[in-house]
């Protein structure tokens, strides 16, 4: 911690450990404070979608969390008759080549955190808990920061300052950002609890069609926990205690066999649908719920920030590295609009889930999210079938020139950016620092045995693809316009 940061990250939740994640990963001098003395103990947040999953597999923690976790049970609902019905909260669908996940994973915040923590630490990072952003100011050249910590007030000067302090964010009142948006008029209650006498089977759901006694008790995957959610009225107290959720659980599911034995964690809390006017002020960044704060229904908060996070990482460390400052002002242009639809679907989700309507498809998996209108995005003649630059790079499996089989999400894991020609001639292409070039094809050193890779991307022969460190395609071109990809690559590269 002796080191002089270049960026202080405030709040160690899923966005900011992300970041820190990122930076580490690159070098980048950091300080990751949290004004919390011990980590985060409650499962707020549980599931991690496909494009999240695709993510962590890059930073080097999916498989961890894949052990920790477990995936989502089937939705039981429970009749007033004593009878029930299971239905599958998200729609089914294969992994396929290009799509290697295609389910979430069902991982308890807590613990998605401490695998996250466990990370950093192999990276030679850790969180400093108990330390408080008391304030900020900043010039042209950096911020100047002010902690609380345990042994007093602490001044320190860092090039940036990133906003990870969630929906009361400190930084985002201090820099006084709007945050729009409204009260959704749901009240609801979270907690999780040690219950006895329900099946771990299932998600289970009493009081579908009333919202006064509904109730839903879903086992937390990875621990002996129920996760408890149930509405409840605007105003007026409500006893968070062993005692107090005991009473609303037998009175709403009706149960005298059900005990509740502990609570580990609590809360009752508003929904709220809100977005910051804008993500950046000078040498300052909001990400996560200090941005936008969502609704849980569709599961999209913790992953909408953890990506805020994967997408603003590379482009700091990349500044900080030499590249122009004008890459910085991308962040925003991309992630505020994809927050925006997030706080759409999740309220759709949130009216649907009023009528009784739980079902989960395509659209909360965030596969389909893309940049197209981004200015790292180098437009081109829409093709049937070619990929569109700006869209997420898909998997495939390929065989490498001594013959191993290889995906190609091996090549693009890291924090380079790619180049892969498709039968090109690999004399064509720019050799740059942090350009990782790929030809694909019989005299390649990668080969697309089975097709697959054609099938994703729908190049030609000749056609380049130029993929961005966090996975989106930047540009395709053919060979007759390599000059065009490699002015756009050194446009936003470190020099």
């Amino acid at each position: 911690m002796g080191t002089t940061p270049e960026v202080v990250i405030c709040g160690a939740g899923a966005a900011g450990l992300t970041l820190a994640i990122e930076l580490a990963r690159r070098g980048v001098a950091f300080r990751l404070v949290e004004q919390r003395e011990h980590p985060f103990h409650g499962s707020r947040g549980k599931g991690i979608q496909p494009r999240s999953q695709e993510v962590f597999e890059d930073m080097g923690i999916l498989d961890r969390l894949f052990a920790v976790g477990g995936p989502y049970p089937v939705s039981r609902i429970h009749r007033a008759d004593g009878s029930s019905m299971d239905t599958a909260v998200v729609e089914g669908a294969p992994a396929t080549p290009a799509e290697p996940y295609r389910q979430p994973l069902m991982v308890p915040q807590f613990l998605t955190e401490a695998v996250m923590r466990d990370r950093l630490a192999e990276l030679g990072h850790q969180v400093e808990f108990g330390h408080g952003l008391i304030g900020f100011e900043q010039d042209a050249n950096g911020v100047t920061v002010r902690l609380a910590t345990p042994t007093g007030e602490q001044t320190l000067q860092a090039r940036y300052l990133v906003g990870a302090d969630g929906g009361r964010s400190f930084v985002r009142q201090a820099l006084d950002i709007g945050f729009p948006g409204k009260t959704l008029g749901v009240r609801a209650v979270v907690a999780d609890i040690v219950l006895k006498g329900l099946p771990r089977d299932a998600w289970h759901s009493f009081n579908e069609d009333d919202m006064a006694r509904r109730i839903s008790l879903c086992p937390l995957m990875g621990t002996a926990l129920f996760q408890l959610q149930a509405p409840v009225p605007l105003d007026g107290d409500v006893d968070l205690s062993v005692d107090g959720l005991a009473d609303m659980v037998r009175m709403r599911t009706g149960r005298d066999d059900l005990a509740v034995l502990d609570v580990c964690w609590a809360s009752a809390y508003r929904m709220n649908a809100r977005l910051a006017d804008r993500y950046r002020d000078g040498r300052v960044f909001l990400i996560g719920d200090a941005a936008h704060t969502h609704p849980p229904t569709g599961g999209q908060g913790l992953n909408t920030s953890a990506q805020d996070a994967y997408n603003l990482g590379w482009k700091l460390a990349a500044v900080l590295k030499g590249a122009p400052q004008a890459l910085l002002d991308t962040y925003e242009e991309e992630r505020r609009p994809i927050a925006a639809s997030m706080l759409g679907l999740a309220t759709t989700l949130l009216a649907q889930a009023q009528r009784g309507d739980n079902r989960r498809g395509r659209d909360v998996q965030q596969l389909d999210l893309a940049y197209p209108e981004s200015s790292l995005t180098l437009p081109a003649d829409a093709r049937s079938g070619r990929i569109a630059p700006g869209s997420r790079a898909p998997d495939a499996p390929l065989q490498g020139a001594g013959g191993q089989r290889v995906r190609l999400f091996d090549v693009l894991r890291g924090t380079h950016w790619t180049l892969l020609g498709y039968a090109c001639d690999r004399s064509n292409a720019p050799s740059r620092a942090g350009l990782r070039v790929h030809v694909i094809g019989p005299a390649g050193d990668l080969h697309d045995v089975e097709g697959h890779f054609v099938e994703a991307y729908g190049v030609q022969p000749g056609e380049w693809l130029l993929i961005r460190p966090d996975g989106y395609v930047a540009a395709v071109v053919d060979t007759s316009r390599i000059e065009i990809l490699e002015g756009h690559f050194g446009h936003y590269s470190s020099r």
